[in-house]
C-alpha cells in the first residue's frame, strides 16, 4: 500500500491476515492517522501459492506502546490471539528493506527500477530510476501498471495530447511517462501530500525530466485535486490521470471532468473491481463515457468527456495562451 513517509523507524511488528484484511487496508489509508507518528503499514501475500493468506508489516519510528499495537491488531481480526511483538531492526535495514524484493518492471515502451535493482535494460525501452519508498506509485502496483499500459496503447493507436494533468501524481511516474510519450506537451504532476512532491521533484532530477511552465516541461504543484492556481489558469486539459483512491475518484469526479476539455481522455485508476461501477456512475453523471479499460484487481478505466452543445456552452480563452489552453468552459 502507499508509504506516506520514509522508513525511518526502529521497530516492526508482523501479523498474518487475510487477503480481504489486507485490502480494506489498503483502501483506508487513514487507519492510524490519529497516532503520532503514523505507523507505516505495508501488506504482501505471505505464502506465494495461497492467494487468500498474507501478512501485515507495521513500522514505527519508536517502540510502540500497547494501545498502539492493540490500533494495529484491530486491523486484522484474523490474526486473534497470535503472539507477535514489535521487533527492533537496525538503522542500517531500513533501506534494504525499502527496497528488497522490489524487482524491475518492463512494460512495451518503459523499464522502471530501483537503485538496488536495476538489471539490464531492455534494448528499445526508456527506463525509469523510481525508488522506493516515501510516495506511492514504483510501478510496482497493478494501479500504476495499468496506467502505463493504458498510456503505451493511447500512443500506440495514435492518440495526440497538448496539455496533461497527472492528479496525486505520487513518484511522478505516470508524469514522467506521458511526457516521455508526447514529448511537445505541457505536463503537470499535483498531489496533497507535500512530501510527494519533494519525492516527484527528486525523481524528475534523477530521470533528467525537464521541469517549467512550457510545453516540452514537467511543473509541480502541490494541491487537493485540482484546487490550485496553477492547475485551473492551464486547463482544460486533453487528458487527465488521476490514480488515487476510489472514494476520492467519487469525491473529485465534478472538479476532474470541469477542467477536462471536451473530447478530452480521463484515466482513472487505485480502484478494485468492485468498486468499478459506482465510480463509473460517479464521473457518468459529470458527462463522462467509459472508451476503455484494463482489466483485473486493480482495473484502470478510460473515459471521455462527451461534447456539449447550444447557448449553455460558455467558452473563453485560457490565460497561458492557445498554445497550452485553448479554451474552457466556465465553473
Amino acid at each position: 500500500m502507499p508509504m506516506e513517509q520514509a522508513l525511518s523507524g526502529s521497530w516492526k511488528l508482523t501479523l498474518p491476515c487475510t487477503r480481504a484484511e489486507a485490502e480494506a487496508i489498503g483502501e483506508n489509508e487513514f487507519a492510524l492517522a490519529e497516532f503520532d507518528p503514523v505507523p507505516v503499514l505495508m501488506t504482501s501475500e505471505r505464502v506465494s501459492d495461497d492467494a487468500e493468506q498474507w501478512q501485515l508489516d507495521a513500522y514505527f519510528e519508536e517502540r510502540p506502546d500497547p494501545e498502539t499495537i492493540a490500533a494495529v491488531r484491530a486491523l486484522v481480526p484474523s490474526a486473534g490471539d497470535i503472539a507477535a511483538e514489535a521487533e527492533s531492526v537496525e538503522e542500517e535495514d531500513w533501506v534494504t528493506l525499502s527496497q528488497a524484493g522490489i524487482e524491475p518492471v518492463a512494460t512495451a515502451r518503459f523499464y522502471v527500477h530501483t537503485s538496488a535493482n536495476c538489471g539490464e535494460v531492455p534494448a528499445g525501452k526508456h527506463r525509469f530510476l523510481i525508488e522506493a519508498g516515501r510516495a506511492f506509485g514504483t510501478g510496482q502496483h497493478d494501479t500504476t501498471l495499468g496506467c502505463l499500459k493504458m498510456l503505451e496503447g493511447m500512443k500506440a493507436r495514435g492518440l495526440r495530447f497538448h496539455n496533461v494533468a497527472d492528479v496525486g501524481t505520487g513518484t511522478g511516474l505516470l508524469a514522467f511517462a506521458a511526457l516521455h510519450l508526447w514529448p511537445a506537451a505541457a505536463v503537470a504532476a499535483s498531489d496533497i501530500d507535500p512530501v510527494a512532491m519533494e519525492v516527484t521533484h527528486e525523481n524528475a532530477l534523477a530521470n533528467r525530466v525537464p521541469l517549467g511552465r512550457l510545453p516540452g516541461q514537467l511543473a509541480l504543484a502541490t494541491a487537493a485535486g485540482v484546487d490550485h492556481p496553477l492547475l485551473v489558469r492551464r486547463a482544460p486539459y486533453d487528458l487527465v490521470i488521476a490514480n488515487i483512491l476510489a472514494g476520492p475518484l467519487v469525491e473529485l469526479a465534478p472538479s476532474l471532468t470541469r477542467v477536462l476539455a471536451e473530447g478530452g481522455t480521463l484515466i482513472l485508476a487505485g480502484l478494485l473491481d468492485r468498486q468499478l461501477q459506482s465510480v463509473a456512475t460517479a464521473y457518468r453523471r459529470q458527462g463522462m463515457r467509459l472508451a476503455g479499460r484494463i482489466e483485473g484487481e486493480w482495473p484502470a478505466l478510460r473515459l471521455v468527456k462527451r461534447t456539449r452543445y447550444g447557448v449553455g456552452r460558455v467558452r473563453r480563452p485560457g490565460p497561458d495562451g492557445p498554445g497550452l489552453a485553448p479554451g474552457f468552459g466556465s465553473w
